[in-house]
């Protein structure tokens, strides 16, 4: 379902020079299974679900979704893809209905079909107590719901989460958690990045954990804590990110 192989992004600092936000990744995530992209700030999970999402254009490799090549047919990729990230903006004039309603048109979903898609999905996340609510007045886990809705109301077969439970109370971030059960169950092939590792734990059938654009180990999470020896996925998470820091820092010379 996607398919990444060996993709890069460079970018020009004139004071630092090249600045490498991804040095060459590769992973595959199938259909319904949920992929981990693990890693502390600036390790390039975001970069990389941006390119994923053709919404930055990658300095070399290659990526598919679905089939389709993300800098070739980037079109047809977004048709692919349900994108949700914690920082997705909801129209402060439009109702929850009205703005879902209007990403289905621009999806050029035929009336009837869309009506009925989005009977299917406000009832699935709960929503129809907030469809005539306007975007200024909802709350912060109203308006993720809204996000979530849109990114679906096209059926795509490929969701991306890029920390897309950051900033919600524990009981909307438990709601989001069960949907993306829900779709797993479905078929569906989610990527999801986050800093919580109970969500990890509980969500993702394999991880990729990475550090400064590179990946530093890839499998599910029982394989990763038996190689490497660690009581749970924190301590695995700590454990691969010290050593690689330790590696990084540059050595010091003695006199």
């Amino acid at each position: 379902m996607i398919h990444v192989h060996q993709l890069s992004k460079h970018y020009p600092d004139f004071k630092r020079g090249e600045q490498n936000a991804l040095a060459g990744i590769s992973f595959d995530a199938a259909p319904g299974e949920v992929f981990g992209l693990l890693g502390p700030n600036g390790a390039g999970k975001t970069t990389a679900l941006r390119i994923l999402s053709t919404v930055l254009q990658p300095t070399s490799g290659t990526a598919t979704v679905n089939g389709y090549d993300i800098v070739k047919e980037p079109s047809q990729v977004r048709h692919q893809i349900g994108f949700v990230s914690a920082g997705t903006g909801v129209y402060d004039r439009m109702t929850a209905w009205e703005t879902v309603e209007y990403f289905g048109r621009l999806y050029g979903i035929d009336d009837e079909t869309l009506q009925h898609r989005m009977q299917e999905i406000f009832g699935q996340l709960q929503m129809d107590e907030i469809r005539d609510v306007l975007g200024v007045k909802m709350s912060t886990g109203m308006k993720q719901k809204v996000s979530i809705a849109r990114a679906m109301i096209h059926e795509p077969p490929v969701i991306i989460l890029d920390e897309a439970t950051a900033g919600l109370d524990v009981l909307v971030a438990r709601s989001l958690i069960e949907i993306i059960s829900r779709l797993r169950e479905q078929g569906k092939c989610i990527v999801f990045s986050s800093h919580i590792m109970r969500e990890v734990e509980r969500l993702c059938d394999r991880v990729a954990i990475m550090h400064r654009g590179h990946i530093l180990a890839t499998g599910t999470i029982a394989e990763l804590q038996q190689q490497h020896q660690a009581a749970d996925m924190e301590d695995l998470f700590y454990d691969l990110i010290s050593e690689a820091e330790e590696k990084h820092r540059p050595k010091t010379t003695s006199f």
